[in-house]
């Protein structure tokens, strides 16, 4: 396919990349991201390096392998130690597939991205950059950026610019809570200025319905289509008596779960800094969220983790009892999310970076809540030793067989569990032989036979995915875990079906964007999710039943709620279960479309000038700079509209008498601009240079790179204990002419908030604990990447003139 759209995208994200040392490709999923990347590759000279999940990699070298692009390393995100080993200099070039998982710039994952992106150009493909805070957003920009020097139009230091809107944000979330309207309508204010101050110029992003609209021509052409979204479906499904009963007492029972095995730190006699003591606690609560999940899943995962945690605190408790206790060191939460392997998950948690403690270092209170959290977890399985119904896999059987639009239609059901899939792929063999293929992290399922994952992938690709070039198989149900959501087309389906309650809105995205995608024969996408109904509360009604289970499951979990969805918006006002459940009745939840109006339509028109009428095109190529002009308004009684640009930067703003100058967004100042043909145009008053002088100097003001923030420099303990620290021991002369000068470059590079805080957080605690200035030069040398000491070169002051582009004088009707 040789689409207008993405090569236009590729030309746009070339520039960005040219200008910024990086760029986020950032279309809604279905567009065609890894395309637009291998056109972009194409394009460019040198060495290139692909991280991406590992079971994209394949798709990313055939990809490139299609588009004639040689020179290119393509690793798995997990890898990262393994392209630190390599020469990871020699790369010009460095794209990263699914970026938005490194949005923690505390982990130590982050840390060794930073230290092979840096003094790089970097391409970060994600459909979802701000995925939960707009500080992720941040910590992806320093990874081409330099954080408190930026080369970015008017923002030229990053890292005040977010930490005043994080402190914002905080304060509003201390007085009211995350849930009021007031922390909403802040959250969505400062995301709405970090994409009209910050993205606009770095990220090229697109809708479907902009792509229809604006180059709807060129898609006929090709002979493709959108398909439509049609309105989410419900299946519900319903607890009789004796599975509510024990379903309650569950609830009830997870509420006091302590999961004391999973945070035994914050017992300790020695006092946590407060970072330790939080990493305890997220892996605490995405431990009983884990559980929480599995609940809602089947009640066959469910029943396999609880046998995994009985088994976890019964070795603990014989570790303890016998004078010493392995704890994990550095388990990352983030690596875990990803994973649908709940061994896996158990063996990380158990095993990760292993340091032994006695167990006198603890309280006292630490056995006795291992050993109440043993006996609770015992009392849950008790009560569900004789549950053998499944009242959920016995609807989905149902609407399988009898369901019009499922009946015989090849589909894709999504579990965030990988013991949920094999269960269900298991008893739907029964009913549908050699029609069901299961797909996970660890191989798969088919025809009743475990086969590997090369294997399972292959049947995948042949069953699923239009462009596979083998012989094509007919699996009509294929069940897979999330790692089959991102990046694989599988749109020979167009139905996908949600069999856990999908909690996670980008995972929603990801799955629904397998088969939303351009080149479809279907006209229709067809979403199905399950609901827990019970037979109790019918006197409720559907809808309120079954957004009573689902409160049910969130409020199981009290504060640590936030490891089952990465949603921060709900207002205390709306119940958690009002709000997932209307957010998956929306269409809007699964596209990712975003209503605001879109620049496009002007490219467009500029578009259609050029090619319809070059005489007028030859006209607006030829205005002279400080072009004015002026209409009347109903709107305002006198007011002038400017267009400035200093080098890259561009800004709008607007002047009205008696009031100070505004800054306008481009759509805000094209309202203002635009007007029909036969419009008369007003003489120029005298008033409109006063008002031009007035958005000047506004405009000069907003230029000058030194404000009052940047100045202040801000809260960063570890980094400014650590410039302390370099600066002392350069007083100490006992360091040769070039280590001076290696300390003074490492000064300086965390006085431009170079170095990610996990780095700077290590430091520190190593330095700490050292008074030689010739071993603390050691322990420099060992945390601080070279790389990240040169790379990057700061951009010179900006010297360049004060344009006036053009400007519109407006006064009011008569």
């Amino acid at each position: 396919m040789d689409l207008a759209y993405q090569k236009q995208a590729m030309a746009s994200a070339r520039k960005i990349l040219e200008a910024y040392n990086g760029v986020f490709l950032a279309d809604v999923v279905g567009l065609g991201k890894t395309f637009v990347s291998a056109l972009l590759a194409q394009q460019l000279p040198g060495r290139k390096l692909v991280i991406c999940p590992p079971v994209l990699k394949d798709y990313w070298r055939q990809t490139f392998y299609e588009f004639g692009i040689g020179g290119t390393i393509f690793e798995s995100m997990g890898k990262l130690d393994a392209i630190l080993e390599m020469r990871h200099d020699r790369f010009d070039y460095i794209f990263i597939d699914e970026a938005h998982r490194f949005r923690n710039e505390g982990t130590q994952g982050y840390a060794k991205l930073h230290e092979i992106c840096w003094g790089k150009k970097i391409i970060l493909v994600s459909a979802t950059p701000l995925n939960n805070t707009v500080q992720d957003i941040f910590s992806q920009l320093k990874l081409f950026q330099v954080p408190r020097k930026s080369t970015i139009p008017g923002v030229r230091n990053l890292e005040a610019f977010f930490r005043k809107r994080r402190t914002q944000t905080n304060k509003i979330a201390n007085k009211s809570g995350k849930g009021s309207q007031e922390y909403i309508d802040i959250v969505k204010e400062i995301a709405g200025e970090v994409r009209e101050k910050i993205l606009k110029d770095v990220m090229v992003r697109r809708t479907r319905n902009e792509i229809m609209r604006y180059y709807a021509q060129d898609i006929k052409e090709q002979g493709l289509s959108f398909p439509k979204l049609a309105d989410p479906q419900r299946v519900v499904y319903q607890f009789n008596n004796e599975i509510e009963l024990v379903f309650n007492t569950t609830i009830q029972k997870l509420r006091q779960f302590r999961y004391a095995r999973y945070t035994p730190l914050l017992y300790l006699r020695k006092k946590l800094t407060a970072f330790e003591a939080q990493q305890q606690r997220n892996v605490g609560g995405f431990m009983k969220g884990i559980l929480v999940k599995r609940l809602e899943s089947s009640f066959f995962a469910f029943k396999n983790t609880l046998r995994r945690f009985i088994e976890s605190y019964e070795h603990f408790i014989q570790m303890f009892d016998d004078g010493s206790v392995w704890i994990g060191k550095d388990i990352n939460i983030y690596d875990l999310l990803e994973r649908d392997d709940d061994e896996e998950i158990a063996r990380l948690v158990d095993e990760d970076r292993l340091r032994q403690y006695a167990s006198d270092a603890f309280g006292p209170s630490l056995r006795k809540n291992l050993q109440a959290d043993l006996e609770l977890l015992r009392e849950i399985q008790s009560l569900w030793i004789d549950i053998n119904d499944d009242p959920k896999l016995d609807q989905f059987v149902h609407e399988l067989k009898e369901n019009p639009l499922l009946k015989g239609r090849k589909l894709i059901v999504f579990t965030e569990s990988s013991e949920t899939g094999q269960y269900l792929c298991e008893h739907l063999e029964k009913h549908f032989p050699k029609k069901v293929l299961f797909y996970s992290s660890q191989g798969g399922i088919y025809a009743g036979d475990s086969i590997g994952k090369a294997r399972a992938r292959q049947l995948v690709r042949s069953g699923y995915d239009p462009a596979y070039e083998g012989k094509k198989t007919d699996e009509k149900i294929l069940i897979s875990t999330d790692v089959l959501a991102e990046g694989i087309n599988l749109h020979r389906a167009n139905i996908v079906i949600n069999y856990d309650l999908p909690w996670n809105p980008t995972r929603v995205l990801q799955r629904v964007g397998r088969v939303n995608r351009v080149g479809t024969l279907f006209q229709e996408i067809y979403i199905f999710n399950f609901f827990p109904t019970s037979q109790s509360d019918e006197h409720l009604g559907l809808e309120n039943n079954i957004k009573a289970k689902i409160q049910a499951f969130h409020d199981t979990l009290g504060e640590d709620a936030k490891y089952l969805t990465e949603e921060e918006d709900v207002s205390q006002h709306e119940l958690f279960g009002d709000h997932l459940y209307s957010a998956l009745a929306r269409k809007e939840s699964y596209t990712g479309e975003e209503e605001d109006e879109s620049e496009l339509k002007y490219l467009q028109v500029i578009r259609d000038v050029r090619d319809n009428d070059e005489d007028l095109f030859d006209k607006v190529k030829k205005l002279p700079k400080k072009a004015r002009s002026g209409h009347r308004t109903s709107e305002l009684s006198a007011a002038l509209v400017s267009f400035f640009r200093r080098d890259r930067l561009k800004k709008f703003y607007l002047a009205a008498e008696n009031e100070d100058p505004v800054e306008l967004t481009f759509m805000q100042a094209v309202d203002w601009l635009r007007c029909e043909p036969d419009t008369p145009r007003l003489p120029i008053p005298q008033k409109y240079y006063d008002l031009l002088k007035e958005n000047k100097k506004v405009f000069a003001e907003a230029t000058t790179f030194e404000d009052e923030e940047t100045k202040k420099g801000g809260n960063r303990s570890n980094v400014n204990y650590i410039i302390h620290y370099l600066k002392a021991i350069r007083q100490a002369r006992k360091f040769t002419d070039d280590e001076d000068a290696y300390l003074l470059e490492v000064q300086k590079t965390f006085e431009k908030g170079i170095v990610p805080k996990g780095t700077s957080r290590e430091l520190r605690k190593k330095l700490e604990e050292e008074t030689d200035p010739l071993k603390a030069m050691g322990i420099i040398k060992a945390n601080i990447p070279k790389t990240i000491l040169f790379g990057h070169q700061d951009e010179t002051e900006q010297t360049a003139p004060l344009e006036v582009i053009l400007s519109l004088y407006l006064a009011q009707n008569e």
